[in-house]
């Protein structure tokens, strides 16, 4: 995907969604408490020009998206070999509801050189009501794009908050045989290699608005923190003190940077301005500390320390003061990352090889998310509802209980350190 089309949409609304009045959104339930059975029709074309190829791609990715949110069970039909449907306007939502059908998706799309319309349909079966529609036009290389987008849609109206399906992932990417930092769909679709430095690259984070990443590199023979625009290829210094200049960790407003210095001697975690500028020192121990996670109001900063014998989390107020432990189990627990509600601390723990926990910020659910195997370095959504992880060289995502667990990677290489776009 070309970086510029990251932030340029073009969306025509054709009908307005349908919302209650008393929730913001439509809540659709299954009989039975069984659950939902969300169909994906399979994509008809409106004119002459049919791919069997775009029809294909357009079902699997709303499919995908919809499957790992949870909320419904999806069947996806094969275009290849479902006969033709009626037009979206003939819809006959009797026969789907008769078939056990709840949530219904019909598409439709033009195709006329390298331009494309595509257009959605999402219907509730059992009660013969259109729910949402939208249309889109753009190339055909917006397509993968414009199903997120309709996907992120489906989310709102089911759940009163909108998807992260058309988000980013950053990740430490070893295709080139270097460790370089590239930015992938949530799906790991479309990567694109962003430094190209030949160096070791580590630690991506982006800033608030989406559209910056910081990272420390040892381009320059030693570990610095540079940042970049996703947009553009210059890597402009942002701390390059002596000693380590690691784990940067953007404030939720952007106006700072959390980072762990040496410069002193001993590895502390300091602030500075978004330019460099301003170190203000945080913590003052003779043990390590490293790995600060801002909580969502930027009140607080979840860190790693070793300054009781091995490394925990622990949490602090953002001016450094009200140090407390959080993890009390477990004796080397690293990667802490705030959820986006602010509620929950996602980690890593060394237990027979790295597994992914959970706990609240009050030490309490200590609770394992990952399988047997090994798994480490978790981020959240922007919406909470996923986990993207590192595990056996590759990317995965889960949903926030554990369950789902699935890998992304696409590419050779090992892929590692991922960092979710914010919306």
């Amino acid at each position: 995907m070309p970086l510029k089309s990251i932030f340029f949409l073009l969306i025509l609304l054709l009908v307005p969604t349908m919302l209650s009045a008393q929730s913001g959104y439509i809540e659709v339930i299954a009989p039975g408490n069984r659950q939902l059975k969300f169909v994906v029709d399979a994509p008809r074309s409106s004119s002459s020009a049919s791919s069997l190829a775009v029809a294909t791609e357009i079902g699997q990715v709303v499919a995908f998206d919809i499957n790992m949110s949870g909320i419904a069970a999806v069947t996806v039909r094969d275009p290849a070999s479902t006969p033709r449907g009626p037009s979206l306007s003939a819809t006959d939502l009797t026969s789907w509801m008769n078939s056990g059908c709840d949530l219904l998706v019909r598409s439709e799309y033009s195709i006329s050189g390298d331009d494309l319309t595509l257009e959605f349909r999402l219907y509730d079966a059992p009660n013969r009501k259109l729910m949402l529609s939208k249309r889109y036009l753009g190339k055909k290389s917006d397509l993968r794009r414009f199903a997120h987008l309709f996907s992120d849609e489906i989310m709102l109206v089911m759940t009163g908050e909108k998807g992260c399906f058309t988000t980013h992932i950053a990740l430490v990417t070893t295709r080139s045989r270097n460790k370089e930092i590239a930015i992938m769909d949530w799906d790991g679709h479309n990567q694109i290699q962003l430094t190209k430095n030949g160096a070791i690259n580590l630690n991506p984070d982006f800033s608030p608005d989406g559209r910056e990443i910081i990272y420390t590199s040892y381009r320059r023979g030693r570990p610095e923190l540079f940042k970049r625009a996703l947009s553009r290829a210059a890597e402009i210094p942002v701390s390059t003190k002596n000693g380590l200049n690691i784990t940067g960790a953007w404030s939720p407003n952007g106006s700072k940077i959390a980072l762990s210095l040496s410069k002193d001697g001993n590895s502390e975690i300091y602030t500075i301005a978004r330019d460099g500028s301003n170190p203000v020192r945080l913590t003052s121990n003779p043990a390590i500390d490293v790995s600060p996670a801002w909580s969502p109001d930027g009140s607080q900063i979840a860190f790693v320390s070793d300054r009781l014998g091995k490394p925990q989390i622990f949490i602090m107020n953002a001016d450094g003061s009200g140090v407390r432990r959080l993890t009390a189990n477990g004796a080397y627990n690293v990667n802490p990352r705030w959820s986006p509600k602010g509620d929950k601390i996602v980690y890593t723990r060394q237990q027979g090889g790295f597994q992914i926990y959970v706990i609240n910020v009050n030490g309490a659910n200590d609770i394992r998310l990952s399988t047997p195997g090994s798994s480490e370095n978790p981020a959240w959504s922007p919406d909470g509802r996923f986990i993207a992880y590192s595990s056996q060289n590759g990317i995965y995502v889960m949903r926030s209980d554990g369950s789902g667990q699935t890998r992304i990677s696409r590419g050779k290489g090992s892929e590692t350190q991922p960092a979710w776009q914010p919306r």
